[in-house]
């Protein structure tokens, strides 16, 4: 897989999310595109019936599609679309709050597992501070916005603390079920980003993104879910449903 290293996200400031030239990196196996009516989520693949995703994901119409390097190519080879049974967001979440901003769906059918569609492990504990995390999503090229995504990337940063992240960002509440990643303070320069990133810290699904005040992929601080804090409720889910 292809990372975009940090010396590129300080000195290339416009290549990153929308040079249609960029060559795209590798889709990370787990990574599942939640495409909608309205507008696109990313996904993560934790079992072969189940994805996780962010609950504001929440959108009408929504297929999943396995195997995605560019959305927007339909042709594209080892792709697998399903249609979900059912959508079970965490009880507590609010659309008025970031917080509590996770949701699993159950596929229909079980995904077909191999090469290019693989489950990720969630963790059991929370990632240390400093931790170097691939945060993977995908972005549009803003010379033709009309279009799906065109532009899957995996940059490398790192997990902050949560007063550096309550630093970056001084009108939210940052708590303890949150995960921060990116550069502090976050350089906050406009993009169009595929919602719901992920952050994977040593091969493990350690957190959804629930908002951001600028681009991810140019490294600015992300607040995500904090996946070692929820996965009781998901396991419990999916024994239940």
């Amino acid at each position: 897989m292809k990372f975009i290293p940090l010396w590129a996200l300080l000195n290339l400031p416009v290549v990153l999310a929308f040079n249609p030239d960029y060559v795209v990196a590798d889709t990370p196996p787990y990574l599942v595109f939640l495409k909608s009516d309205y507008l696109p989520c990313a996904g993560a693949l934790i079992h072969p019936l189940w994805v996780v995703t962010a609950a504001h994901c929440n959108l009408p119409k929504l297929r999943l599609i396995f195997g995605a390097t560019i959305p927007s190519d339909l042709g594209e080879r080892h792709l697998q679309v399903l249609d979900y049974e059912k959508l079970i967001y965490h009880p507590h979440f609010s659309v008025t709050s970031i917080e509590y901003d996770i949701m699993l769906i159950k596929l229909q059918t079980e995904v077909e597992l191999n090469d290019y569609v693989k489950v990720v492990d969630l963790p059991y504990e929370a990632v240390p501070v400093n931790t170097m995390c691939n945060v993977s999503t995908w972005s549009y090229n803003i010379c033709d916005m009309s279009k799906e995504p065109d532009l899957l990337q995996t940059v490398e940063i790192s997990v902050i603390s949560q007063n550096e992240c309550r630093d970056a960002y001084k009108t939210h509440n940052i708590r303890e079920n949150m995960l921060c990643v990116g550069i502090v303070p976050g350089r906050r320069q406009p993009c169009r980003e595929v919602s719901a990133a992920l952050a994977v810290c040593n091969g493990i699904l350690q957190g959804i993104m629930s908002f951001a005040d600028g681009c991810i992929l140019r490294a600015d601080v992300g607040i995500y879910a904090k996946l070692s804090n929820y996965r009781h409720w998901i396991e419990k889910v999916i024994q239940n449903n």
